[in-house]
């Protein structure tokens, strides 16, 4: 397996992790039909607008895992609201009562303002790390986030946060043991915050996690 920088390339294989893995974890297609749109909300915004940060594990014939994210997420926000809405907006109009857990994610696509969290602003940086199930749990998720943390604090991040499903166990034991604490959001529904401080030579030395 090999750690490398994201390429155009990779765009259908990330989108393809992204769908098998939406759904706390594991397959979404029985939830949301439409194989786009997961991707659209929560990959392929980061691969267009922050390539820098997007990095994959490719097992030599295609990616099978990746993190993405972004360095800043008020101006990450920002570029969504003004670059890729504009770009998803005809095949994904607005809703204003979501009905169906396809209305929900559109809502949530077209409120990205919901990213910004002052409890987060010490930890301005965000990711989304996703492996196949077939490739967890053998330390290729510990090696993207090494060479995601690298990337962060080569450009100068001082912290980075990410928001998962309080139900999804397994990544909440994967974070804890690459060294991620909770940090309390009031009303923060199904997600539970946790963040990480990057340093200077961000490394990750527990051989345990996957």
């Amino acid at each position: 397996m090999v750690i490398r920088p994201y390429r155009e390339s990779d765009r259908d294989a990330v989108g393809d992790i992204c769908v098998r893995t939406a759904d706390a974890g594991g397959d979404s297609r029985h939830l949301y039909p439409d194989l786009e749109l997961m991707p659209t909300i929560f990959a392929w915004p980061y691969t267009d607008l922050e390539p820098s940060l997007a990095f994959v594990a490719d097992d030599g014939e295609r990616a099978v895992g990746y993190v993405i994210g972004t360095a800043d997420t008020p101006s990450f926000v920002s570029r969504f609201e003004s670059e890729w809405l504009p770009k998803v907006s005809d095949r994904y109009p607005p809703v204003d009562r979501p009905a169906t857990p396809t209305d929900e994610m559109v809502w949530l696509l077209h409120h990205p303002r919901r990213m910004v969290v002052p409890e987060l602003a010490d930890y301005p940086a965000h990711l989304h790390i996703d492996l196949l199930p077939e490739h967890q749990r053998s330390g290729h998720g510990r090696a993207l986030m090494t060479a995601f943390l690298g990337a962060l604090a080569f450009q100068g991040v001082r912290g980075v946060h990410l928001g998962m499903l309080t139900i999804n166990t397994a990544a909440r034991a994967f974070y804890d043991r690459l060294g991620f604490h909770e940090i309390a959001v009031p009303d923060a529904g199904p997600l539970t915050y946790l963040g990480l401080e990057v340093g200077p030579n961000a490394c990750l030395e527990d051989s345990a996690a996957g």
